[in-house]
């Protein structure tokens, strides 16, 4: 790859993170899908491809890219992502090259069948939580495991953003301020089940909770990591006999639907979850409209 092509790729990964608020994550996925696409062009083009000559991009070039990446087996759902990427990086390019990015933004992403989200019925739900409290043989491994659960599910916290929490966050609040993807604040409402679990937690733990420390320990007094929390569900689900969709996850996808089910609005969902879209939002309508026919169908006289 030319050094024009890579310090150009570099500065536009560089503005999605510091203007744009992408999380480094996330840059770095944008970052392989335009590599694999200068790479293709150059072999496409017979030869290097500089700054000027990326920003001269036309749909042809993209749709040949778009061919070769499904010749090899990528999904249309990677795929989707990639153009994406592409299409951003191409919009920047043009902007400082001087180039006419109109084709290759109007090009048609591949569609794809996008994939519900799985949540658990409401007393799935708290038979986890329950579950998940009599595990552990230390009360105060059981009450914290208990504690983190309980914020998924009873504030729809991601579960990197319940295990970001720290000892300045206890007592919780009436409200929690949240910094999820994207480096976007938000304002979670607490229920009072939440607190109280939470409270149970920092009143057995044997480690000092400071302000700055991570909120919820490991055995060992360390930050608490992501993979002891799916262990610990893990274990409930197979105790209840729970599909294996019953992940960390799957309690944020639970209270998004059963607050949906109970009359939430859409619009106020989404800001509590953290969507930057409300269209990422809406697969909880086609979940809940799914429950509802299934509901009608075995209810239903004439459907029997």
């Amino acid at each position: 790859m030319s050094a024009g092509a890579q310090a150009a790729i570099a500065a536009w990964l560089s503005q999605l993170v510091s203007t744009r608020g992408r999380a480094p994550r996330t840059a770095e996925a944008y970052g392989r899908d335009v590599r694999g696409f200068v790479a293709f062009l150059e072999a496409h083009r017979g030869g290097p491809q500089g700054a000027a000559a990326l920003a001269a991009t036309d749909l042809s070039d993209l749709r040949a890219w778009m061919a070769h990446e499904r010749g090899r087996g990528l999904s249309a759902r990677s795929l989707a992502r990639a153009v994406s990427s592409v299409k951003s990086f191409t919009r920047w390019l043009a902007e400082r090259e001087g180039g006419d990015p109109t084709a290759v933004l109007s090009a048609r992403t591949p569609r794809f069948a996008g994939t519900l989200p799985r949540p658990l019925a409401v007393d799935a739900a708290q038979a986890v939580i329950d579950r998940v409290e009599l595990q552990a043989a230390e009360p105060w491994i059981a009450a914290r495991d208990a504690a983190v659960v309980t914020l998924l599910y009873g504030l729809g916290l991601r579960i990197s953003e319940a295990l970001s929490l720290t000892g300045t966050d206890a007592p919780l609040a009436e409200t929690l301020r949240i910094r999820g993807k994207g480096d976007k604040e938000r304002l979670v409402p607490v229920i009072a089940p939440a607190r109280a679990a939470v409270d149970t937690y920092t009143r057995l733990c044997p480690f000092e909770l400071g302000r700055t420390g991570p909120l919820f320990r490991g055995a060992r007094g360390g930050a608490l990591g992501p993979r002891a929390v799916q262990k610990v569900m893990e274990a409930a689900r197979l105790q209840l006999g729970l599909p294996a969709s019953a992940t960390p996850h799957a309690m944020r996808h639970s209270f998004a639907t059963h607050l949906l089910g109970a009359g939430g609005d859409l619009r106020a969902i989404q800001e509590l979850l953290g969507h930057a879209s409300l269209s990422t939002t809406q697969a909880y309508t086609a979940v809940d409209t799914e429950r509802l026919m299934a509901v009608y169908d075995k209810a239903h006289p004439r459907a029997r």
